[in-house]
């Protein structure tokens, strides 16, 4: 590698976009904005670094290992860059706005993460979601999720199907058996991998009850259509009603789920734990051919906002814009039209670049001596000076 190849290597995750994605990443920026807000989202804007120990408040603790850390100049004590906006905005709900009735956020920003997390193929997102805060039921749940579809589809993501758990089935069963959080822990990762004989060795050497023994090893492969669900009440009816509570849920929300997005091919997975150290409900992620992983998540994380004083019921999703572009096919805007006008000081000139712009069209004006002509520089008008005046004429 030459010294100048090295003066212009980016480190592994971290890119840059050229004109052309810019422009088609800031087209989708701002039609996802117009459409949360057409849903009621209030934009947020929450700072890139801040203090680490309040970025690393509740929730954000277990985000611990994904954040740069350096040190303020100014205060000598430790910063972080922000890994998720999450955390920031359950923050703004529970200290900041402290409304009573319930409150519907959106963001969009970028974060930096020490290592790439699946979720995208950067380690420079930008993360896009919607939190609602303030509201318990299934009801607010279906809101963010069919949000989070109506998302895909402005982005123009096609064959999208949709994975549907409650990470309080698995809690249920966990608390039930009386586990501690490192056996917990070993099971919640065998259960990940669905490694079947992995967990009847740990369940069998925790010296579970036979019944909790079974109900473990059936959650791995309790996963397809919306049949699975029934199969899981046969399966599971030793467990306590807490898991009950969370089958009924899970299917309440899938039936709800078929009302609003009839063609939504939906899978149930029971042993579906994403982002299970701080959510406690419905979880779901959406996927497409072509992808590992999903490339959009959410769920319920009720209480987030309690270290900072007001814990609240919230759900939510979020998505890194770059991964919805990527695979993504949304039409752009009608190029605006580019017009080369050569540098004069005449002042009808001048009037007519300004209507010209005012009207939508990109002018672009020859610098004295420069190399390239209207064509190089994207044009495909260009201003001329005729006995009538000044006009536009097509290259």
């Amino acid at each position: 590698m030459t010294t100048t190849q090295r003066h212009w290597l980016l480190p592994d995750g971290v890119d840059e976009l050229l004109p052309e994605r810019a422009a088609r990443l800031e087209q989708l920026r701002r039609r996802l904005l117009d459409l949360y807000q057409g849903w009621g989202y209030e934009l947020v804007i929450t700072p890139f670094i801040e203090y680490l120990e309040s970025l690393l408040t509740g929730v954000g603790k277990d985000l611990e290992h994904q954040t740069f850390k350096l040190t303020d100049p100014m205060s000598g004590k430790l910063l972080g860059i922000r890994a998720d906006i999450t955390p920031q905005v359950a923050r703004i709900d529970a200290h900041q706005l402290r409304r009573e009735e319930p409150v519907r956020l959106c963001y969009l920003g970028s974060v930096l993460r020490a290592y790439p997390d699946g979720f995208s193929a950067t380690r420079s997102p930008l993360q896009v979601g919607v939190e609602l805060y303030g509201h318990p039921g299934v009801e607010s749940d279906l809101e963010v999720l069919c949000l989070m579809m109506a998302t895909l589809e402005e982005a123009g993501v096609e064959n999208v199907f949709l994975d549907l758990g409650h990470v309080g089935i698995f809690r249920g069963l966990a608390r039930q058996a009386g586990l501690a959080p490192a056996q917990e822990k070993a099971l919640f990762q065998a259960l990940q991998r669905k490694a079947v004989p992995e967990i009847e060795s740990l369940t069998r050497e925790l010296a579970l009850p036979q019944p909790l023994q079974e109900m473990f090893v059936a959650l791995a492969s309790l996963n397809g259509r919306a049949d699975v669900l029934e199969t899981a009440v046969e399966v599971l009816a030793d467990a306590s009603h807490e898991v009950h509570q969370a089958v009924d849920y899970l299917r309440r929300a899938g039936e709800q789920l078929q009302d609003c997005l009839p063609q939504l091919p939906v899978h149930y997975d029971l042993a579906e734990l994403r982002g299970y150290q701080y959510q406690n409900g419905l979880v779901f992620a959406a996927f497409v051919p072509g992808s590992g992983k999903e490339i959009a998540r959410g769920g319920r994380y009720d209480q987030i906002g309690g270290k900072f004083g007001r814990g609240r019921p919230a759900t939510g999703f979020s998505a890194d814009l770059k991964t919805l572009m990527r695979f993504g096919h949304a039409g752009e805007r009608p190029a605006r039209e580019r017009i080369f006008a050569p540098w004069s000081g005449d002042q009808e000139l001048e009037r007519l670049v300004a209507e010209l712009r005012r009207q939508g069209a990109v002018v672009v004006r020859e610098l004295p001596g420069q190399q390239g002509d209207a064509r190089a520089m994207g044009c495909s008008h260009q201003l001329v000076q005729s006995g009538e005046g000044w006009r536009k004429q097509p290259l």
